[in-house]
């Protein structure tokens, strides 16, 4: 759950309002609820134990990471079991700050493996609909394509989703992204616009630059997920500055997965430092060491960031979310009456 963290002694990040955009609810699924659920399905979860589960959490990059998660969630069957995979998360998220979340759902993780988009959808949405109520969570869900896999693939997965459109606000794109550049997916990302889904993608983690243009230009994203190569490109920069395209950035995930070498080298403070709408997320945190108050607090500890820092990342996550204006401006003003408060 959440620690007691403090903002350069003078906030509780865990009770700092934030909004998380960037984490896969299958990235959620923690050892201890994987070996429950495994039990209560009759189903080997493919470790002795909880502890050779969490040693096995020492990855190369990316792909090496994906093999894990993708093992783990194999486990994941009825609608109930979604139910508890997202309940779970919300409670730790609830802890840690969060006043809004956009989830991302691996559909096809789940369709290929004969599970119907149905089970996996009413479970999450009932979760997310409990916790309105239970926690003060807003919520959306974001369906995400496996950008590993055909464009043929995706658009029948879209065509799934065409039915819930009032419950999954967009669609992104995600899994193993080099050699997967956005353009593969042009087609079918024109398609889920045309139907009212608002767009994100995946780029610029492990993939280059162009990849960043590729998702603005042929997908035409509303934000970018990750980005943090975006910063090798002066002009991408600009553009991202100048249309205030945000970016959600994962600080645990980007050390775990070595993108970066350790959070002191991270890239967050220079995005701040040129302007860009730079956002703080947990990613996969059952995987990567923390959720979002953790990834906000090691980052405080590791760059040096200061109050106004801080609270820029918590008014760009507002800022950043697809809910309404209004509702933007009151998560805004519950941070600005809770940092006057601290300095009183």
């Amino acid at each position: 759950m959440s620690r007691p963290y403090k903002l350069a002694r003078v906030i509780d990040v865990a009770n700092l309002p934030k909004a998380e955009l960037h984490v896969h609810i299958e990235g959620t699924f923690e050892p201890e609820l994987i070996f429950r659920i495994a039990e209560r399905n009759g189903i080997d979860p493919g470790y002795g134990s909880i502890e050779a589960l969490r040693d096995a959490y020492r990855f190369t990059d990316l792909q090496s990471f994906l093999n894990v998660y993708y093992a783990g969630m194999r486990v994941l069957r009825t609608e109930q079991d979604y139910h508890d995979l997202a309940s779970a998360y919300l409670d730790r998220a609830a802890a840690q700050g969060v006043r809004h979340t956009e989830i991302f759902f691996d559909p096809q993780a789940h369709t290929d493996r004969g599970i119907p988009f149905a089970t996996v959808v009413a479970g999450l949405i009932s979760a997310l609909e409990a916790a309105r109520t239970r926690l003060g969570i807003s919520s959306h869900l974001i369906l995400c394509f496996l950008r590993d896999l055909p464009a043929d693939s995706a658009m029948a997965v879209l065509e799934a989703a065409v039915p819930y459109r009032n419950r999954i606000v967009a669609v992104g794109l995600d899994s193993a992204e080099i050699g997967n550049p956005p353009a593969k997916f042009a087609t079918v990302f024109d398609r889920a616009r045309a139907e009212g889904f608002l767009t994100v993608a995946h780029a610029g983690e492990e993939g280059p630059p162009e990849y960043v243009w590729e998702a603005l230009d042929l997908l035409r994203v509303s934000r970018v997920d990750h980005g943090v190569r975006s910063l090798e490109d002066p002009q991408l920069v600009e553009r991202l500055r100048r249309q205030r395209i945000p970016l959600t950035v994962c600080p645990f995930s980007n050390v775990k997965l070595h993108v970066v070498t350790d959070l002191a080298h991270h890239p967050l403070k220079r995005m701040l430092d040129a302007g860009l709408v730079a956002t703080v997320n947990s990613d996969d945190p059952a995987y990567f060491g923390g959720y979002i108050a953790d990834n906000f607090a090691g980052a405080v500890a590791a760059l040096g960031l200061c109050d106004a820092e801080v609270v820029t990342l918590a008014k760009n996550s507002f800022e950043a979310s697809f809910i309404d204006d209004a509702s933007k401006r009151r998560y805004i003003e519950e941070i600005d009456r809770l940092v006057s408060g601290a300095r009183a």
